[in-house]
């Protein structure tokens, strides 16, 4: 791993639903500017926009695979759910104590959020990743249309609205 970054990501962290795979790939770029904000020293206003945007994309996120959970019928969907909740209310609480104390984001902080993608990714969503290709398009392919599941193929294809967040 490069000493630049905290979390490179590599095609074994892929679930198998190309746009969850994407957004695991968003939330890993923001870790890693956030990591580079405070290595070389940026400033805390600086970093803690990054985490700002870090929390808000997290969201929009966790928001997705909720959706494609109630939407396959995911058994699992109320742990997993409970698991996004309590790491919102984790990174509320740290960035209370940010404002209140005025201290600065720490490395700590960024080894425990690359360690909870990390685990969460490799074990419950790569669960869900699993019941969705195999059970979960069973339930949900009967509902939608043909016409509904067609993409124009290549450069035609455009941008998904969570993907504004970046230039990529």
């Amino acid at each position: 791993m490069s000493d630049k970054l905290l979390f490179e990501w590599t095609e074994d962290f892929n679930i198998g639903i190309d746009e969850i795979d994407e957004q695991h790939q968003g939330l890993v770029i923001l870790l890693n500017q956030l990591h580079e904000a405070i290595r070389e020293r940026h400033g805390s206003v600086a970093s803690r926009q990054i985490l700002d945007k870090l929390v808000e994309y997290t969201r929009t996120h966790f928001s997705l695979e909720e959706s494609l959970m109630r939407l396959t019928h995911y058994p699992g969907w109320d742990l997993h759910k409970h698991q996004h909740e309590d790491l919102i209310r984790q990174v509320q609480a740290l960035q209370t104590k940010l404002d209140e104390e005025g201290i600065a984001i720490s490395f700590e902080l960024l080894h425990f959020l690359k360690n909870w993608l990390m685990q969460h990714i490799n074990d419950s969503d790569r669960r869900f990743g699993i019941y969705f290709q195999t059970d979960g398009l069973q339930k949900y392919a009967g509902k939608v249309s043909p016409d509904e599941l067609v993409q124009p193929a290549g450069p035609a294809r455009k941008k998904k609205w969570w993907q504004r967040w970046f230039r990529w």
